[in-house]
């Protein structure tokens, strides 16, 4: 998180600051198991109890001991506990005062309660996307893409659409792209990739069979491949040349879906939106073509 230090009116109030430490944890959440799980869902589930305790009292929390808490810290990145409670507590402080002066935050109306949980969550998934990116692995993705012979996103159930939508607005700024829906037709095209091309795999949880076969038949034919995903360590992220993560929170009904496609949309956007910046020419020759056409289907 950036230091706000010389400011002497307190911290500044942005709503769109992602929340990193909280999101960081969430990327791991998934792939811990036993103690560490146990760990890692006391400090995501009860930050304000965290950051008011010592680590062997949140040891007990979680029915473990100080030094499980301090590793399971330490795999999240942290130096240890200390860090991550110091992270965690600037954190909550910024993110509470900006809720604190959100308009409405206090008479919201009762009818509407449902629409703007969902709404907020929504939006804090997307403030959150890019909070766990590592700018040098998505200067490399955007690097791969616009150099590519061919670029294909697969991904199956929920993160289809996705793929299906990225590969129609990259090739609306000139790059040859495509996302066939079908599994097996996945596998066969991702066979068929070469060392000049790059193949974009989505997965929520990155732990996905049909999407696990594309990636080994995409790496084993020579391709580029990039997982967009929203755990730091799963099967999918071993197989991959290069991991952009986007950690997000679970909504009601366990409906991770809907946020972690928000997260991943915004993290599609920005690499179109690189890649397009990286070629104006090439970009704005496709986007003229592309005004042509949709002139010729509109009244």
């Amino acid at each position: 998180m950036k230091s706000r230090s010389g400011e002497t009116d307190g911290p500044a109030v942005e709503l769109g600051v992602p929340r990193e430490v909280q999101a960081r944890i969430r990327a791991y959440l998934g792939t811990m198991t036993g103690a560490d799980q146990r760990v890692a869902r006391v400090f995501v589930e009860q930050p304000n109890v965290v950051i008011y305790r010592s680590v062997v009292e949140v040891g007990e929390i979680a029915e473990t001991s100080g030094a499980t808490v301090v590793r399971c810290a330490q795999k999240m990145g942290f130096k240890g506990f200390h860090d991550l409670k110091v992270a965690l507590a600037n954190e909550l402080a910024i993110f509470e005062l900006s809720r604190a002066t959100e308009p409405g935050s206090t008479d919201q109306d009762p009818r509407l309660a449902v629409l703007a949980r969902i709404t907020q969550a929504g939006a804090e998934s997307v403030r959150d996307a890019g909070a766990l990116v590592d700018p040098e692995q998505f200067e490399a993705v955007v690097e791969a893409l616009s150099g590519a012979r061919r670029v294909v996103f697969l991904g199956v159930g929920t993160s289809a659409p996705l793929c299906q939508d990225a590969a129609y607005r990259f090739s609306v700024i000139g790059v040859l792209a495509e996302a066939p829906a079908d599994a097996h037709v996945q596998h066969v095209t991702a066979k068929l990739l070469t060392s000049e091309d790059v193949c974009v795999l989505v997965s929520h949880t990155g732990s996905t069979r049909d999407t696990l076969t594309a990636a080994e038949a995409a790496a084993g034919a020579g391709a580029t491949t990039v997982a967009i995903t929203s755990f730091a360590t799963s099967p999918l992220t071993e197989l991959v040349d290069h991991v952009i993560v986007a950690g997000t929170r679970e909504l009601a009904l366990r409906l991770e879906a809907m946020a972690s496609r928000l997260a991943h949309l915004a993290l599609l956007d920005a690499l179109l939106v690189a890649v397009a910046d990286r070629d104006e020419e090439r970009s704005q020759a496709a986007l003229e073509a592309y005004t042509d056409v949709l002139g010729a289907h509109r009244m």
